[in-house]
């Protein structure tokens, strides 16, 4: 019963959530939203004993999501003033929703012991291991293969990013090894009451 009860509003919190991500005006309501949905989603794979995925979308999504919103902060021509005045007016909402969430984290971390650890029927251990027995044996091979096109993806960006453009200053450590002291240093004797002259 209770779970039904849980179930209902996790997913209805979530459908909300979705849908304010879209129709908000401002693109850091947008991206909190966003972040609530994520939560709830968790909340929803917690429901159905998949411990290990609302795990990883909480630190996955959610952390991803919080880069996403530096970005919107940074790129994005936002009103900070505007801001600061609706903060006092969504405070009281916003300690709601934190002390709810905080509220279920508090809830599910004292009372661990007390919850039934769900097992598969079939083999008697828990999801999370039965994943990481399957993820690193029988598919052990894919999944190195999946990290490599990460890692090829991830320096072909850098290497897109490193063209030769005119006017950047880089660092050039040969340089800087073979640097002397006559180079960088010049000592001059300056007569009281005069300045020094740019060249």
């Amino acid at each position: 019963m209770i779970e039904t009860i849980f179930f209902y509003l996790f997913a209805s919190v979530t459908c909300l959530a979705g849908l304010m991500v879209i129709s908000s005006r401002n693109p850091v309501h947008s991206v909190l939203f966003l972040i609530l949905s994520f939560f709830n989603a968790a909340g929803l794979f917690i429901l159905l004993g998949a411990e290990f995925l609302a795990m990883l979308l909480v630190v996955v999504y959610v952390g991803a999501v919080a880069v996403l919103f530096l970005f919107v902060v940074m790129m994005l021509d936002i009103n900070f003033a505007e801001l600061r005045d609706g903060f006092q007016r969504y405070m009281p909402l916003g300690l709601g929703v934190g002390g709810l969430l905080l509220t279920e984290i508090l809830f599910v971390f004292f009372n661990r012991e007390n919850m039934p650890e769900r097992l598969d029927l079939t083999t008697g251990v828990s999801n999370t291991r039965a994943l990481g027995r399957v993820l690193y044996t029988d598919y052990i091979y894919l999944f190195q293969i999946a990290g490599l096109i990460l890692l090829v993806a991830m320096i072909g960006a850098i290497t897109l990013t490193l063209r030769k453009r005119e006017n950047v200053r880089k660092q050039s450590i040969k340089k800087q090894n073979e640097r002397k002291r006559e180079d960088t240093i010049e000592v001059v004797s300056v007569p009281t009451g005069v300045g020094i002259r740019k060249p």
